[in-house]
């Protein structure tokens, strides 16, 4: 699991990293690295970037955390989540400084990101909907990186100490949950209910809610908080058979089939059972149904489709891969034009000052920067600076290119996932078919 959170930089620019490079905090700067700038001299960048700003707007930079649970990750994959988390929420506009702290009891990463953005010098816009976007990458890369995640509309709200009470077994809403469900089954009623759980040794109060307290427990629990189905209400339903978790809106996707075999939610409650088993009618038809349009007729025609698919999804993914490090070299390359154009002639002035070290002393970080744009130039083979104009119309074909790139790939997943649904339907359902013969031509 990994808690994210931003806030805007407004002043203090260097102070804010200088306290994320602490080689205190980053195994002597092991823990430090950059994109599009070097982190000794990243204040200086961006003030270069900010200063060509079309908008106006008091946010130098934006400071983004990422903490992840104790123990859950080591520094170093902390720190790969942190790059690909920035490189995906930023694109490759931005120039940013990524820290992993490991001086407290989590690890924890720090991206500070320009305001301003290398190709059109626009500023970043943090509203709801952006951090949504990074919440919900940071989730996924978590997920792909084998840690924790929070799914939407599940322990919202929960602190991480209940999340890691939770985790461990000794949240007392885990318990209680545990032992109500445990009860249901036995009892008659809800009076014979909660004479169940007083058996267990907790404490019943009933008022306008029903709440428990559990021996050592510190203040009541009410069982609405426990979610949907622990209501007085949903429970004496499920005490009855009769109780049916509330369900999404009817649509006509294919969805996988359940497990009644190995559902807890089957065995707790006949409604849900009843419910379970017309889903599963309903998506063996139309489970067929896909098969037959698609015309596959055999259990081969779907392996050899989902390879096909799948390789598909691979080349797409890897096309959009290469145009999202084109677009980064090429916002790299624009921001070191951009820079020689607008401090070459300060480098003028230095050529012509009677006394040079005097004044490179004045302008030390400036020059630093010119010199460090027109080598990276030179290594890329310029002998004179390119055109501006140019390299930005380059760049918007470009990120044209790559929007339809991210189209094709997006549609190619899409269709990855329908598949696999098939295919793991499919399996279940020869699986449950007598004698478990392959699917036979039609």
């Amino acid at each position: 699991m990994a808690v994210t959170k931003i806030h805007p930089i407004k002043s203090t620019l260097k102070k804010a990293l200088d306290y994320i490079e602490n080689p205190a905090k980053t195994d002597e700067k092991m823990l430090v690295s950059s994109f599009a700038c070097s982190y000794e001299t990243a204040d200086i960048e961006f003030e270069l970037l900010l200063s060509q700003a079309m908008q106006k707007g008091n946010n130098l930079a934006h400071h983004l955390i990422q903490s992840f649970a104790p123990g859950e990750t080591t520094p170093e994959q902390a720190h790969e989540i942190g790059r690909q988390l920035a490189d995906e929420v930023l694109q490759g506009k931005y120039p940013y400084v990524l820290t992993t702290h490991i001086d407290k009891g989590h690890v924890h990463n720090h991206i500070i990101f320009c305001a301003v953005d290398m190709v059109n010098q626009r500023k970043y816009v943090s509203n709801r909907r952006s951090y949504a976007y990074i919440r919900r990458t940071s989730d996924r890369l978590c997920k792909e990186h084998g840690l924790s995640v929070v799914m939407p509309g599940q322990d919202r709200g929960k602190s991480y100490a209940e999340w890691d009470a939770h985790r461990k077994g000794t949240s007392w809403k885990a318990k209680l949950k545990a032992a109500i469900d445990a009860a249901i089954p036995q009892a008659k009623d809800f009076d014979d209910f909660l004479r169940l759980l007083q058996e267990q040794s907790y404490e019943v109060k009933r008022g306008k809610y029903v709440s428990f307290r559990a021996p050592g427990q510190g203040r009541f629990t009410r069982c609405k908080t426990l979610g949907e189905a622990y209501t007085e209400e949903a429970i004496t339903e499920r005490i009855k058979g009769r109780f049916v978790e509330r369900k999404p809106k009817e649509n006509r996707k294919i969805s996988l089939r359940i497990d009644l075999e190995n559902s807890i939610k089957v065995q707790q409650s006949a409604g849900y059972e009843k419910w379970a088993k017309l889903h599963n009618l309903k998506q063996v038809a139309r489970t067929l149904n896909f098969l037959t349009e698609h015309e596959i007729e055999s259990y081969p025609d779907l392996e050899s489709r989902v390879a096909e698919i799948a390789a598909a999804s691979t080349e797409a993914a890897a096309a959009l891969k290469a145009a999202e490090r084109r677009l980064a070299e090429m916002a790299v390359l624009i921001k070191d034009v951009t820079t020689c154009k607008e401090l070459r002639p300060l480098l003028q002035e230095y050529q012509r000052a009677a006394d040079k070290k005097q004044f490179r002393r004045k302008h030390e970080g400036t020059l630093i920067l010119y010199e460090a744009a027109a080598k990276a130039l030179k290594e890329q083979g310029f002998q004179k600076l390119p055109d501006l104009y140019t390299l930005k119309a380059e760049y918007k074909q470009l990120a044209e290119q790559k929007d339809q790139l991210q189209r094709q790939y997006n549609d190619a997943k899409r269709q990855m996932q329908e598949y696999d649904i098939i295919k793991q339907n499919v399996d279940g359902i020869l699986r449950t078919a007598p004698g478990k013969e392959q699917m036979q031509e039609r």
